[in-house]
């Protein structure tokens, strides 16, 4: 239901884009990072009304988006540093929420998810 495309490895400083089209119902999308041996972190979410939000560590670097013409949620992600290196999940949660509760709802809470695309950024 969630397929995500985008990804790769690329040096400290270069840029990347993720593509996430998503055949479901959704009220609130996000792209969550997942690195071994740390719990998940929503990097970026984006509610039904397209009002993003996204976290400190990437703020100014990441910009997530959606066109609602094709279902399909973007990241485009600057200035990468390895510490952005890791598993990057789209997810999505059906159940109504509001802006707040989609800016902070928890990786766990997300109803579906995509398959992963994994990001490295090298020194």
């Amino acid at each position: 239901q969630l397929v995500q495309s985008g990804g790769g490895s690329v040096q400290t400083g270069g840029s990347l884009t993720l593509s996430c089209v998503a055949s479901l119902s959704r009220s609130c999308m996000g792209w969550s990072r997942a690195i071994p041996g740390s719990d998940r972190l929503n990097v970026a979410v984006i509610d039904s009304e397209g009002t993003p939000s996204v976290a400190g560590v990437v703020k100014d670097r990441f910009t997530i988006s959606q066109d609602n013409t094709d279902n399909t949620m973007y990241l485009q992600m600057n200035n990468l540093k390895p510490d952005d290196t890791g598993t990057y999940f789209c997810a999505v949660e059906g159940v109504s929420l509001t802006r707040e509760q989609c800016a902070n709802l928890d990786p766990a809470d997300f109803g579906d998810w995509g398959q992963g695309t994994q990001v490295t950024v090298t020194s």
